[in-house]
């Protein structure tokens, strides 16, 4: 496991490489929170009597959500911070189980593979991206396509 770091360049990145975040609580506030920035007030999000007779039994954070902590808490480990270029996609993004107010999750960043992209200045990195929770549970997972800078000449 890598330590915390600031800001990777794109030559600094190895396939197999890997990082992991702090963990972060989800709250009922953040789900609420949530549902009022997306608009989306599904019950199974925000009715605690009707989410008792779904099949998990309980609200649950919203799939977004989770793809936004797990956004977060990357942004958490410092590989990301001022070295990125661009955001260019996810891939095979699966959500695995669901996540409930009170779990604690954390992500994993594995470099799957790096591509150099000189005439756009740095490379092409894919990072296997897996959100756990607090049982070591996978909760969510796919693959990030990120482009970040070349160290600076």
């Amino acid at each position: 496991m890598a330590t915390l770091g600031r800001g990777k360049y794109f030559e600094e990145f190895e396939v197999g490489m890997r990082f992991d975040s702090p963990g972060r609580t989800v709250t009922e506030s953040d789900i609420v929170s949530f549902a009022g920035l997306s608009g989306d007030y599904t019950q199974i999000h925000t009715d605690a009597e009707y989410s008792k007779s779904t099949i998990v039994g309980q609200r649950v954070a919203h799939g977004l959500l989770g793809l936004a902590i797990a956004s977060g808490l990357a942004s958490r480990t410092g590989v990301l911070e001022g070295t990125v270029l661009a955001f260019r996609e996810i891939e095979n993004w699966k959500f695995v189980k669901p996540i409930f107010i009170g779990d604690t999750v954390h992500v994993t960043l594995k470099v799957d593979e790096i591509k150099a992209l000189p005439r756009l200045g740095g490379g092409l990195v894919n990072i296997e991206l897996r959100l756990i929770n607090q049982d070591d549970e996978v909760t969510m997972k796919g693959i990030w396509k990120v482009l970040f800078a070349s160290t600076p000449e």
